[in-house]
């Protein structure tokens, strides 16, 4: 046993947070801790990094915390960089500095056996020179630079004062930190904020292969599938441990929850029945043994409890478009993105009643690309054009949470401000789809929290009834259930909606098309997450396959051999480089030409397969899905070949 916690009791003066906590660390374990916002989650990180105490350390029962041994506990707590004129290169090598005093030491024994040779000192070098290979300290350099790079960051950002960076990035900096100096016991407090996809597929790993326990909060349930051992739940103040990942938890909390709520029917239906049979023959003198058997049945039995109703209380938004916008909802051509300097470059038809995911790394423009569609930002160059009877809302949950123009403000005002000719009862109706009802409409602002703020915000941009949601990060500062009741809602919503997030959970069970932001392009994946997955494997795999061909025709030099007559004449007979080019490029337009035709023949034919009138006639919609799976087939081989011709082409100019 690593880390153990019995009977805790947590209260903030009068209000309880935990009771009876119960919580052990087992070897190399990855825990999560779950449960609703509010719930006590950072109070119980809080705990166990030491920030807080128990409220009955003083009282007679056995409580207490125990390690075994010596433990350090690393915590990702509040980031307060004291000095920000400090480099940031400065700053992460302050947790190298045990290496940096074990190489200070052998330096001195070095010098001192240099004057004696004391075999006692060439013991103590051999075992400082040990200790410092088992703290990493012969490649902490290494480790620091590609750990740097892993969150996103340039190498030269290193030398960047910590005071010009966002919070967003010195938030990633604490992280590294953390991440180096390996502590035996690490607390991680949502560490997937601030991280792109690539970055926590990298961080998944990292964790699942460290040789030391991890203690997870988060929101990301694919991110706790794929790391998690065992997850603890937090539900009405108490704790509760499971096996397995997040997953695993749910489905084990359910079928537990189905078992009490028979095994408690069961009973109840035998107490009903003892009972009356004893209040039946109670007075009957033959029947009083059997009757006080009967009694002392009932009172000997191991009484299940009535289930207790999951916390499942969350917000309801189902609404209709006010009005049906064209077919054609967003159409981007060639549209550079960017501020000073192009990020990226976008070419995209959005098409009514899609749900498009913008994935990506950080720095590429996903957020750009909605301000830029929103008229925020001017666009660099290229155009879009936002289609007719189009009616969209933009929701950036980062002004969510930071914008408050009055703190003072209650929820309710703020709504009806913006709302002014609704009646109250419209407006208390339209605040408690989403959770603010009873005394929570007289909440001032200011006292919010992040979650609040983001409901209160997506209150009033849904009652304008849009038919296009442009939505940035929706699901930052949601719990699991506000997730959940959010993707019910997109996924009945019949408008069209364009997302950034970084939840790939979320992306799964929304997302019917996907716009990647890569190193070089963007693209345009018309499937759902994990056949975007599947597509962008066969794609990277064409590419390389292409590269590797590319490289393998490539003629071999050899070294100190002088031309031949018969190799300059064959050369001048039987190649001409400019007629092979020639025709190349004919290929090239041709294939671009058929690439065109069949997508224009696919959205005509995927126009065909809204058609309402073929609602019910399945033989014609599957003929025309039959088309549609064709012409895919053929859009795919005709890309291969224009990646081939292309790259031989670029190789021929090299």
């Amino acid at each position: 046993m690593r880390y153990q916690i019995r009977h805790a009791l947590v209260k903030y003066a009068a209000d309880t947070i935990l009771e009876d906590i119960n919580f052990e660390i087992r070897d190399r374990e990855k825990i999560a801790v779950v449960g609703r916002n509010g719930c006590g989650k950072t109070t119980f990180l809080k705990l166990i990094a030491g920030d807080v105490e128990m409220s009955n350390l003083d009282s007679d029962e056995e409580c207490g915390i125990s390690m075994a041994g010596t433990q350090t506990i690393g915590y990702l707590r509040q980031i307060s960089f004291t000095d920000k004129e400090i480099t940031v290169e400065d700053e992460i090598k302050k947790v190298f500095q045990p290496v940096f005093d074990r190489e200070q030491e052998m330096e001195t024994v070095a010098a001192q056996m240099k004057e004696s040779s004391d075999p006692a000192l060439m013991h103590r070098y051999s075992r400082l020179q040990a200790e410092l290979e088992a703290m990493g300290g012969y490649t902490w350099k290494q480790d620091m630079d590609t750990m740097f790079q892993q969150f996103g960051f340039l190498l030269e950002d290193l030398k960047r004062p910590i005071g010009t960076f966002s919070g967003g990035q010195q938030t990633r900096v604490a992280f590294i930190k953390l991440l180096l100096s390996r502590p035996d016991i690490m607390l991680l407090d949502e560490p997937t904020n601030h991280l792109d996809i690539t970055t926590i597929e990298w961080l998944e790993g990292y964790l699942k292969n460290y040789d030391r326990a991890v203690v997870i909060v988060s929101h990301d349930r694919m991110f706790l599938d794929k790391v998690i051992d065992v997850t603890y739940e937090i539900e009405y103040h108490h704790m509760k441990r499971y096996p397995g990942n997040y997953s695993a938890f749910m489905e084990r909390k359910r079928l537990d929850a189905e078992k009490q709520e028979k095994d408690y029917e069961l009973q109840q239906k035998e107490i009903a029945r003892l009972t009356e049979w004893i209040e039946k023959w109670k007075n009957t003198p033959t029947k009083v043994a059997a009757t006080r058997s009967k009694r002392m049945a009932i009172e000997h039995m191991v009484k299940i409890e009535k289930p207790v109703r999951f916390d499942t209380k969350s917000f309801h938004a189902q609404f209709a478009p006010l009005r049906e916008s064209h077919t054609e909802v967003l159409a981007a051509n060639k549209l550079v993105i960017g501020y000073e300097t192009p990020l990226s470059t976008v070419h995209v038809t959005i098409r009514k009643g899609e749900k498009v995911a913008i994935l990506g790394e950080n720095g590429k423009g996903k957020s750009t690309l909605l301000k830029t569609v929103v008229g925020k930002i001017a666009p660099l160059s290229g155009s879009y054009r936002i289609g007719g009877d189009v009616d969209y809302v933009y929701f950036d949950q980062q002004a969510a949470v930071t914008e408050c123009l009055d703190p003072e403000k209650t929820v309710l005002d703020d709504f009806w401000d913006l709302y002014p000719n609704l009646m109250q009862t419209e407006v208390r109706s339209a605040l408690g789809n989403f959770l603010f009802s009873g005394d929570d409409v007289y909440k001032k602002l200011g006292q919010l929290s992040g979650g609040e703020k983001v409901r209160l915000a997506l209150c009033k941009l849904f009652k304008t009834r849009p038919n296009f949601l442009i939505l940035d990060e929706p699901t930052n500062h949601m719990d699991i259930v506000g997730k959940e009741a959010l993707e019910t809602m997109l996924q009945n919503y019949s408008g069209t909606v364009l997302y950034v997030s970084h939840d790939r959970y979320f992306v799964k069970q929304t997302a019917t098309a996907i716009l990647e932001f890569g190193k070089e392009e963007t693209v345009w994946y018309p499937y759902g997450y994990e056949d975007y997955l599947e597509e962008k494997e066969r794609r990277e795999k064409r590419l390389a396959a292409s590269a590797s061909s590319a490289a393998a025709v490539q003629p071999v030099k050899k070294a100190e051999k002088q031309p031949t007559l018969d190799d300059v004449f064959d050369k001048k007979t039987y190649y001409n480089p400019g007629k092979i080019a020639a025709r190349r490029k004919q290929q090239i337009a041709k294939y671009e030409k058929l690439l065109k035709e069949s997508e224009e023949k696919m959205q005509e034919l995927q126009l065909q397969q809204m058609d309402p009138a073929l609602a019910s006639d399945y033989v014609k919609l599957g003929e025309i899905g039959d088309a549609i799976a064709k012409e895919q087939e053929k859009q795919e081989d005709l890309l291969n070949w224009l990646i081939e011709l292309e790259v031989e082409d670029d190789n021929a100019l090299q």
